[in-house]
């Protein structure tokens, strides 16, 4: 009995090996493989490797005989990702924002771990994007889980919901305050939405009467209700790529048809905001105009601030009033250089 249970060891250690360190650029001889499970308390001879690896490839493992200069090892020719897959995962994880530090780290690890040792040195890569500013709360992984969960069983919850304000008078300057004075919201979760490198859960709250959104790294204390979840109508068509587009940086504002004269140049940055199903004709040389359906808010003056004299709002006008509005009350703040709180 002892054998037979050092025989099935034996099998999964060499599965071991192989997967750890062979690919298809790297592999082992079988006198490497047998001197790897000496190290390990496992003797074996020759003819018990050959067999071991004829039942790896009956399992469906691919592994290949091949001539590696003057000496034959055995390779795993294929995986389940390809290494350049893995590194647009790596690459995903550290660039994103509301995943944390220490999470990233942890990720990559496991990510590596899909890959032979020799790959997985190449997934330590660094990628730096500029500005990058990783979320400071760990609990945004169980709170997808929660959301997913109550989606799935389409289930009401309740949450806690917080913003970050700045404190002075000693300790941390940057604390958490709480919405509603800390008491729970009641929604009923429809979606997660990913939008500007943020998660946010779609729901419908029905003492309002209508869909919102909130921050997934803002939530706290999610718990799952005995409730069915209500906005079945409103959510019956619903579009979540349509929403993110009219829906600025997230921020609400009354949705409204905005005719925008563009120059030509920025088509892309339209299309990267808009998509290319949109009514656009030309408006003169080197100008387009294009209707958009958008929610009016600062978020979106700021966005066309940005885009300095290449886009004009052209209709309705009192959107244009709106955005002059907006625009005076910035340029108060500089009018006077001279007043108390000059440099």
């Amino acid at each position: 009995m002892a054998k037979r249970a050092g025989q099935k060891l034996r099998i999964l250690q060499v599965m071991q090996l192989i997967l750890q360190h062979t690919d298809e650029e790297h592999g082992l001889t079988l006198a490497q493989m047998a001197a790897m499970l000496r190290d390990q308390g496992l003797d074996c001879e020759r003819k018990s490797l050959y067999d071991d690896i004829q039942t790896l490839r009956d399992f469906g493992l691919d592994i290949l005989l091949q001539k590696q200069g003057r000496q034959s090892v055995y390779l795993l020719a294929s995986r389940d990702f390809e290494l350049p897959e893995l590194k647009l995962l790596v690459d995903a994880v550290q660039s994103s924002r509301f995943i944390t530090a220490k999470k990233s780290e942890q990720l990559i690890g496991k990510i590596e771990r899909l890959a032979s040792v020799p790959q997985g040195r190449q997934l330590q890569r660094q990628v730096y994007v500029q500005g990058r500013i990783k979320t400071m709360n760990e609990s945004i992984y169980h709170n997808v889980d929660k959301l997913h969960e109550a989606i799935s069983a389409g289930r009401q919850i309740k949450f806690r919901y917080f913003q970050w304000s700045v404190q002075f008078g000693g300790g941390s300057r940057v604390v958490k305050s709480y919405r509603h004075g800390g008491a729970l919201y009641q929604i009923s979760p429809w979606a997660l939405l990913w939008d500007d490198e943020n998660y946010y859960m779609v729901g419908y709250d029905g003492a309002a009467g209508k869909i919102k959104h909130y921050r997934v790294d803002k939530m706290e204390a999610i718990q799952l209700t005995d409730l069915a979840r209500d906005g079945q109508r409103e959510f019956a068509s619903f579009d979540t790529a349509v929403y993110s587009k009219k829906v600025f940086g997230m921020y609400g504002g009354q949705e409204q048809t905005v005719r925008l004269r563009f120059a030509d140049y920025l088509a892309g940055v339209v299309v990267d905001r808009f998509g290319t199903d949109l009514p656009l004709r030309p408006a003169g040389p080197g100008q387009f105009i294009a209707v958009v359906q958008v929610q009016t808010s600062p978020q979106f003056f700021s966005w066309v601030f940005g885009l300095g004299d290449g886009v004009q709002i052209l209709s309705p006008q009192q959107i244009v009033d709106d955005f002059l509005h907006h625009a005076r009350q910035v340029t108060d703040l500089y009018g006077d250089r001279n007043g108390p709180d000059a440099v």
